[in-house]
């Protein structure tokens, strides 16, 4: 009862930062970002130490409940990270799941298409990296980097980004039906926390290595960015692949409720470990 308690309080906390799903009545009402404060801490204890401690603690048990997902092997997980520049995907990585043992969490690290893979349609590769039972893929920018980058500088226009829409929809339905679970996250910073973060990978030559002056090309299209964060939070979160947007102004709230609702999800799923082995009854090992 208690678990459902929790359950339940986290799924009203997480209400407000979710887009309607796309095909159901809700629809009829779409998530706007600009009302949504990326300095909000919903998930926050209020004491920041606290939360610190908690992420912690969550991190701990994440791990428990990653090795007992291997072991189930019933299901894959696929956690998607998207965010602007400097909105913490790698920070969530290291903060969330660091814990976690390398045997069954692979992450993989999205940059531009290679000759090779635009030689095939834009699903081709990320395809191949999906999760096999019992594993956990972290995905650190996605398939939507191809409904942000394309429509923001005109390379694709209107009607080819919702096609792209309804083929993304598609192949989630898909990977969602054979066992997949799919976690999405939006890290929602804003335009005076990212130009702070990108001066300090300026100032802080430990950190140059992480700035690029691309960095600066994308933030002078920031409106044009939101705009189709927006536009693809309200086409593709799904009843099978919802979106979560997290308030990531502040990294300690980040990491806290990407824990609270990613051990949210796993505790749903029923874990079990395999029966035991009627062979291995009354054996001594010598």
């Amino acid at each position: 009862m208690l678990l459902q308690d929790q359950t339940r309080a986290l799924d009203r906390l997480a209400a407000a930062w979710r887009p309607p799903a796309t095909g159901t009545e809700k629809k009829r009402n779409t998530l706007n970002l600009a009302k949504l404060d990326p300095s909000a801490k919903p998930f926050s204890t209020g004491d920041k130490m606290k939360d610190i401690a908690a992420t912690e603690t969550l991190a701990a048990e994440l791990d428990e409940l990653q090795n007992l997902f291997y072991a189930d092997r019933r299901y894959k997980l696929l956690v998607i990270l998207q965010g602007t520049d400097t909105s913490g995907k790698d920070g969530t990585l290291r903060g969330v799941f660091s814990r976690m043992s390398p045997l069954g969490v692979h992450t993989v690290g999205w940059k531009a298409p290679t000759e090779n893979e635009r030689a095939h349609d834009y699903l081709w590769r990320i395809h191949q990296q999906m999760p096999a039972a019992g594993e956990i893929m972290l995905f650190n920018r996605s398939h939507y980097e191809d409904v942000l980058v394309p429509p923001v500088n005109g390379w694709i226009t209107p009607e080819q980004t919702a096609q792209r829409y309804a083929h993304i929809n598609d192949f989630e339905r898909m990977l969602t039906e054979t066992g997949t679970v799919i976690l999405k996250f939006m890290l929602h910073i804003s335009f005076e926390e990212q130009r702070e973060r990108l001066q300090e990978r300026v100032d802080d030559v430990t950190k140059n290595w992480k700035f690029s002056m691309g960095d600066l090309d994308a933030r002078k299209q920031w409106k044009q960015y939101q705009q189709a964060y927006e536009d693809l939070l309200n086409a593709t979160s799904t009843p099978w692949a919802p979106w979560t947007v997290v308030p990531a102004d502040s990294k300690t709230h980040r990491n806290l409720m990407v824990a609270l609702l990613l051990r949210q999800a796993l505790q749903k799923l029923g874990l079990r470990y395999p029966p035991p082995d009627p062979a291995l009854k009354g054996l001594k090992v010598s």
